[in-house]
C-alpha cells in the first residue's frame, strides 16, 4: 500500500502552504475546523535553534504531556504514534509526517524572509480526527522567535462526532500545552 493510501484525509500538505501565509489569509477546507495560532516565545539565534530542535525532535509533544513513539527526528514518511490521557489510559493517535523542514531561510507569513523549521503530520486510520497539524519555529529579521501551530481537522467517524464537544475541549487543551512547551524550549534565551 502506498504512503498516500494510508493517509485518511484530503488536502495533503496544506499546512505547509499555510505556513507561508498570514493568519486568516487562507482557505481552509470546507467542513473542517482549523487552528492558526502564532505565539512569540523568545529572541535570538539560540532561542530559535532550541525551539527548532524541540519541534523536529518531538520535544513539543513530550512537554505537552503526550507519549510519543517515533523515529528520533521528524522526516517525511515517519510514522508517529502518540497518545494522550492519564496513566496507562491513553487514546492512541497515529500520524505520518507529510512534510518536514530543517532550519532554513524561507518566505514568512508577511512575505519577508525568516528562518523557519518545522513539520506537518497527517492522521492515519485509527486517529480520532481526520486532518493535518503542523508545528513551526520562526525567527524574524529582528530576531523575534515565534511558534506557530496550524491544524485542520474533523471527527473521524460517528463515535468521535458524538464526542465532538469533548474532543474540541481536549484539542484546545493540547494546543495550550504545545504553546507552553514552545515557551519553555525557547524561554531560556
Amino acid at each position: 500500500m502506498s504512503r498516500k493510501a494510508n493517509l485518511d484525509y484530503p488536502f495533503l500538505g496544506l499546512t505547509r502552504l499555510m505556513a507561508h501565509k498570514p493568519a486568516g489569509d487562507g482557505h481552509w477546507p470546507k467542513g473542517f475546523g482549523h487552528v492558526d495560532k502564532t505565539l512569540s516565545v523568545g529572541q535570538g539565534e539560540e532561542a530559535f535553534a532550541a525551539l527548532a530542535e524541540g519541534v523536529l525532535s518531538w520535544e513539543i509533544q513530550k512537554r505537552a504531556g503526550l507519549r510519543v513513539a517515533a523515529p528520533p527526528r521528524a522526516v517525511v514518511g515517519a510514522k508517529v504514534l502518540s497518545g494522550f490521557g492519564v496513566g496507562n489510559l491513553r487514546l492512541p493517535v497515529p500520524c505520518e509526517v507529510v512534510w518536514a523542514m530543517e532550519p532554513q531561510k524561507a518566505a514568512g507569513p508577511d512575505g519577508a524572509d525568516v528562518q523557519m523549521a518545522g513539520f506537518g503530520y497527517g492522521t492515519l486510520p485509527g486517529h480520532p480526527a481526520v486532518g493535518e497539524e503542523a508545528f513551526i519555529a520562526m525567527m524574524t529579521a529582528d530576531g523575534g522567535v515565534q511558534f506557530r501551530l496550524l491544524a485542520f481537522s474533523k471527527p473521524a467517524g460517528l463515535i468521535f462526532k458524538l464526542g465532538a464537544p469533548v474532543t474540541k475541549l481536549t484539542q484546545a487543551g493540547v494546543s495550550r500545552s504545545y504553546q507552553q512547551a514552545a515557551r519553555s524550549l525557547a524561554g531560556g534565551f
